[in-house]
C-alpha cells in the first residue's frame, strides 16, 4: 500500500506541476496588461511603465514564473497588484464560504441521489420510476443559474421566506443568519448535481440487479435486501464513487456561478473581481488552490474505490496491475 501512495502521490505532484505552468502561461495570453489597474485613464507610456516595474510584469516570463515558484514553495500565493494585500489570508477568508457550501451541497446531493437512483432502477417498470428517470434526465439540462434565479423568484422575493442573496458581514459569528443565506445556494447547487447523480445511480443498480451473482444468491434462499447488502452494495458502489469524486470537483468549480447568482463572498466574486482587474496574483492563487482541491478529491476517490473493490486491492499493495 504503501508503494501505491507514493506513486499515487507522484503523480498528484507531477500534475498539480503542470497545472502550475499551463495556468501561468495561458495566463499571460490573455489580452489586457495588469498596469492598466494601476494607471489612470489617459496615463503617460512613463506612468504605465512604472506601474509595470512595480509589480514586476516587465520582466521576462521565466523570471516571473521562477518567482512565483518560490513563493508557492513557501506557501505564498503573492500579493494583489491592486490592493497590495497577501493573496492567501484572502483566499482562506473566502474559503469559509466556498467549503461549507460545496459540501453542504454535495452532502444533500448524495441523500437524495443514492435513494432516488436505486428506486428509479429497482422500480424500472413502474409510473414513479419512469417519472424519477424523467425528472433526472429534466435536471440535467437545467443550468444552475436559471434554477438560482428562479428559487430567488419563488422562496426569497415573492414568500420572502429566505435572503435573496448576500452573506452577513460577520460571517459564521452569526450561525444562524449565515446558514439562512447558504440554503438556497446549497439547494441550488444539490438539485442541479442530485439529477446527475441519480442518472449514475441507477445505471450502477441496473448493473447489479442484471448480474449473476445477484440471481445466484437469490437461487440460494437469500432475500433481495439481503442479497443486495451483503453482494450488490459494495459492486455498485466502485463506479460510483468514481463519479462522486468527478462532481464534488464539479461542485467546487460550479460554485463559482452559484456565489455570483447568490452575491456569496466566496471564491467565486474573488475570482471575478481578479480577472476583471487583471489581477494575476489574485487569479493564479484562486485557481491554484481550486486545481490543488480537484487532484486531493480526485486522489481520495481513488483511494476509497481500491479499498473497496476486491480486483483493485493488489495495486495498494504494490501487487501486479
Amino acid at each position: 500500500m504503501a508503494r501505491y501512495l507514493l506513486r499515487r502521490l507522484a503523480f498528484l505532484l507531477v500534475s498539480l506541476a503542470l497545472a502550475s505552468v499551463v495556468l501561468f502561461v495561458l495566463l499571460r495570453m490573455l489580452p489586457g496588461d495588469p498596469a492598466n489597474a494601476l494607471t489612470s485613464v489617459g496615463a503617460s507610456p512613463e506612468q504605465i511603465a512604472a506601474a509595470r516595474h512595480s509589480i514586476g510584469s516587465d520582466k521576462p516570463l521565466p523570471e516571473q514564473f521562477t518567482h512565483w515558484l518560490g513563493q508557492l514553495a513557501g506557501g505564498d500565493l503573492g500579493t494583489s497588484f491592486v490592493s497590495s494585500l497577501p493573496v492567501g489570508p484572502e483566499v482562506a477568508s473566502r474559503l469559509n464560504v466556498t467549503v461549507p457550501l460545496t459540501l453542504a451541497a454535495f452532502a444533500l446531493a448524495v441523500v437524495v441521489a443514492v435513494p432516488a437512483g436505486f428506486l428509479a432502477a429497482h422500480k424500472r417498470h413502474t409510473w414513479y420510476g419512469a417519472l424519477l428517470n424523467g425528472v433526472s434526465q429534466l435536471g440535467i439540462a437545467v443550468p444552475v443559474f436559471w434554477l438560482g434565479m428562479i428559487l430567488i423568484a419563488v422562496f426569497a422575493l415573492n414568500a420572502g421566506w429566505l435572503p435573496a442573496g448576500g452573506f452577513p458581514q460577520d460571517g459564521w459569528s452569526e450561525p444562524a443568519e449565515a446558514f439562512r443565506s447558504l440554503v438556497l445556494p446549497i439547494v441550488t447547487i444539490a438539485l442541479v448535481m442530485s439529477a446527475s447523480l441519480i442518472r449514475y445511480v441507477r445505471s450502477a443498480t441496473l448493473d447489479v440487479l442484471g448480474s449473476d451473482y445477484l440471481r445466484t444468491a437469490r437461487a440460494l434462499g437469500s432475500s433481495f435486501g439481503k442479497a443486495m447488502w451483503h453482494h450488490g452494495l459494495r459492486n455498485a458502489s466502485v463506479p460510483v464513487i468514481s463519479v462522486l469524486g468527478i462532481e464534488l470537483a464539479s461542485t467546487l468549480l460550479g460554485a463559482v456561478v452559484v456565489e455570483s447568482v447568490y452575491a456569496l463572498p466566496g471564491l467565486g466574486s474573488m475570482l471575478a473581481t481578479g480577472i476583471a482587474q487583471h489581477d494575476y496574483p489574485v487569479i493564479q492563487g484562486v485557481l491554484f488552490v481550486s486545481t490543488l482541491a480537484v487532484l486531493l478529491i480526485g486522489f481520495a476517490a481513488d483511494l476509497v474505490q481500491r479499498i473497496i473493490d476486491p480486483r483493485l486491492r493488489g495495486r495498494l499493495s504494490g501487487g501486479a496491475r
